[in-house]
């Protein structure tokens, strides 16, 4: 039971991640455009991350004083001196993130929000795809498995037995698999990007370049037209709080002592809590059929983990 506050810790930031497809529509029901929404998620979330690097930063060398080891100051050395290029590198880890939020939120003006999170989730196999083409090796028969309860999974939580396919807008369905493909990215490459260093500051920089990218993409004219100063920084304060800044603290605090695949199991429950905020409070129909759907699509996100727990746990045993 040692472990449970670490496992409250992912679970309630996977949770937090489901937050934010109905924050987001409530703001496009204000009259919020896409570039305003992200933005001001991303500058709250890049202030909040840089706020905790600099606690990090205050409490390691009141550490280190108290301390006083030279190993301490070079762990502490290493983690926050960044040659700019390590900096550069984690600002270009951080952008897929932007391109996700962007095709995702963008999907919320034509499909709901129950689908759209659900066409997220498609990531899953993406992942899978793209890594046995990349190393060439057929999917073993848990994938498969896994593969099917997900496609199974999506036909059903989407709602095309019962509507038909369509009564969707094919706009929003393509950039909620687009949105997939780009997570799918970042999973795949974030993880290869200087992960040596703290956590903080790692997610600092990352965040920062997703940031600078988006205001590439769209210039910030709300910081100077005055519509920061109204509900927009409500908005955008809770979409950096529950999507830029809690759960990348809290992943950082429990998936090492809980590991990956736990963490994987965890993650699924950002799905319910989406779909479970789009039903009461966007008032979208979920019908019974399509949470049998939303089990089915869980159910494939989590056996592929627990079979590499069980096998983890196996091969420890027996050597």
């Amino acid at each position: 039971m040692k472990d449970m506050k670490y496992l409250i810790s992912v679970l309630v930031g996977a949770m937090s991640y489901g937050i934010l497809s109905t924050i987001v529509v409530l703001a496009y029901a204000e009259g919020y455009q896409l570039g305003e929404v992200v933005g001001t998620q991303l500058l709250t979330g890049c202030i909040l991350a840089w706020l905790l690097a600099l606690y990090t930063k205050v409490r390691e060398k009141r550490e280190q004083r108290k301390l006083g080891t030279t190993c301490d100051h070079s762990t502490v050395s290493r983690n926050r001196k960044l040659s700019w290029k390590n900096r550069i590198l984690l600002m270009l880890a951080g952008t897929p993130t932007v391109v996700t939020g962007l095709l995702y939120y963008q999907s919320l003006r034509y499909i709901p929000a129950s689908l759209a999170i659900i066409l997220l989730f498609q990531f899953t196999w993406i992942s899978v795809l793209i890594q046995s083409v990349s190393k060439r090796q057929r999917p073993d028969k848990v994938t498969l498995l896994t593969l099917l309860l997900l496609f199974g999974g999506t036909v059903l939580a989407a709602g095309i037995l019962g509507q038909g396919a369509a009564h969707f807008n094919v706009l929003g369905i393509t950039l909620g698999l687009l949105s997939a493909v780009s997570y799918s990215m970042f999973i795949i490459f974030s993880g290869k990007a200087l992960p040596a260093v703290h956590p903080v500051y790692r997610s600092a920089w990352m965040i920062t370049g997703g940031l600078l990218l988006l205001f590439i993409l769209f210039p910030p004219y709300f910081l100077f037209n005055g519509l920061l100063w109204g509900q927009l920084l409500l908005f955008g304060f809770l979409l950096g709080l529950f999507g830029a800044f809690i759960p990348p603290v809290l992943f950082a605090i429990g998936v090492p002592h809980i590991g990956g695949g736990m963490a994987g199991i965890l993650g699924a429950a950002e799905l319910p809590v989406a779909v479970l905020l789009s039903s009461f409070v966007l008032h979208e129909q979920v019908s019974g059929l399509q949470w049998v759907g939303v089990i089915l699509v869980l159910l494939g996100v989590v056996i592929p983990e627990l079979y590499k727990l069980r096998w983890r746990r196996e091969y420890t045993i027996s050597s």
